[in-house]
């Protein structure tokens, strides 16, 4: 799998003025998507993966003050991140099992993330899955890491945000508490126009559209 060391060929995206995203392997199907998120010259990365120049990225925003984790079964590159920043690994306080997929200090964080406006919040939680999202009280910034996304294999038709295939059923309401005026997923580019609506679309879709999606990816691994 793509990945396992920096790569060369990047692509920005979901430029804002807190922050910024980017695509490490452009052209990979999973559309592996990271964000770095600035605060008064505190740098948090998100779900990150590495690629050549990423430094020189995060220079232009100040210094890295945490590697964040929302999703516990992958790491990406943030025991690489952390350790080459110095700074700890940054989970929340009830999502298992992380400790032993990373070589880095761990911190668990309960509500806020830091000193940011950002609060965590847990979003799915059971055996099988766990993952947080960040919400941003007076950005209105939304980060999702995986139960939405922009990437083809979440949309059906012309969805311009789609739930996770797995979730499509069960889609997750506790977002449809929220009010973003930005999206930002771990999978594709991120919503920054009429994103409030989008989410509304996209979770009330969820199981009307389910059987598009599951022929439409079907089709597109027999084609």
């Amino acid at each position: 799998m793509k990945g396992t060391g920096a790569a060369a060929d990047w692509r920005q995206i979901d430029e804002w003025s807190g922050g910024t995203g980017w695509l490490a392997y452009p052209d990979e199907n999973m559309e592996r998507a990271s964000h770095l998120l600035a605060d008064d010259g505190d740098v948090w990365l998100v779900d990150p993966v590495d690629f050549e120049g990423l430094d020189d990225l995060i220079a232009e925003y100040g210094d890295v003050a945490g590697v964040v984790l929302l999703l516990d079964r992958h790491t990406r590159d943030a025991n690489t991140l952390a350790n080459r920043h110095d700074v700890p690994v940054t989970v929340p306080d009830w999502m298992d099992g992380v400790e032993k997929k990373v070589d880095a200090p761990v911190e668990r964080v309960r509500t806020d993330l830091g000193d940011t406006e950002f609060g965590v919040h847990r979003l799915v939680d059971n055996a099988l899955w766990q993952e947080a999202m960040l919400f941003g009280e007076d950005s209105k910034t939304l980060v999702v890491p995986e139960s939405v996304g922009t990437a083809a294999f979440f949309r059906a038709g012309d969805e311009r945000l789609g739930v996770h295939p797995a979730l499509r059923l069960t889609p997750p309401r506790k977002l449809a508490r929220l009010d973003p005026e930005r999206i930002l997923v771990g999978h594709g580019e991120g919503v920054l126009e009429d994103a409030e609506s989008a989410l509304a679309d996209a979770l009330d879709g969820s199981r009307r559209r389910a059987p598009r999606l599951f022929a439409q990816t079907v089709r597109e691994f027999f084609a």
